[in-house]
């Protein structure tokens, strides 16, 4: 597991994205227990070792998801929610039939925060600092 302070390098950057997501499923039904809770954590961890994602952190409650992923500068927040939502709705779904009492496992909102090994305070202080370079 990646270590916060860690940096990734591409071929010409250097980088630290890391992603707070939190999810709920529809109608904030409390269906995220045993069996489904499990299932849902494998193929997160499937997706992403597929997409070159490290997982820092998850949590799987009855009535929500925590996410804390490092991705890469190409990432999309949007579309790295969506690749999670979307594979997991599908097996989960095919999988547990009773989840198909739900219109859809997901609800379409989410929250997503960036972090890095700093805080916006810290980055502010040091553009602003006239002797900083």
């Amino acid at each position: 597991m990646l270590k916060l302070s860690e940096y990734k390098s591409g071929n010409h950057h250097k980088y630290l994205l890391n992603l707070h997501f939190v999810w709920c499923p529809k109608r904030r039904k409390k269906v995220l227990v045993g069996d489904i809770a499990r299932r849902a954590k494998e193929i997160f961890h499937t997706l992403a070792n597929e997409k070159g994602w490290d997982i820092l952190a998850l949590e799987i409650a009855p009535d929500h998801i925590h996410l804390f992923i490092g991705v890469t500068p190409t990432d999309a927040p949007h579309l790295v929610i969506k690749a999670f939502k979307g594979r997991s709705s599908f097996y989960l779904r095919k999988e547990f039939p009773s989840l198909l009492k739900l219109p859809s496992l997901w609800s379409r909102s989410y929250f997503v925060s960036s972090a890095g090994n700093v805080s916006s305070e810290v980055i502010k202080k040091y553009i602003e600092d006239p002797h900083h370079g």
